[in-house]
């Protein structure tokens, strides 16, 4: 089974586009050297990511140009 889940991960977020940017951006800072909020298995930046959002540990702002 898939951790986790997109079920959980959808109530975390509005639509499927905003949780593939949110965890694109946040890969992308833990690839630079941010710090991870939360424990994981795997080393993989982007299942971090998604982990983060799951614990409800990353949050998005919707502006007019996009996320922030």
């Amino acid at each position: 089974m898939i951790e986790p889940s997109l079920d959980v991960l959808l109530t975390r977020v509005d639509s499927k586009y905003t949780l593939v940017v949110a965890a694109a951006k946040r890969g992308r800072e833990l690839m630079n050297g941010q710090p991870q909020l939360v424990d994981s298995r795997s080393s993989k930046p982007v299942t971090i990511a998604l982990a983060e959002i799951a614990a409800g540990k990353v949050f998005y702002e919707r502006t007019r140009d996009g996320l922030k």
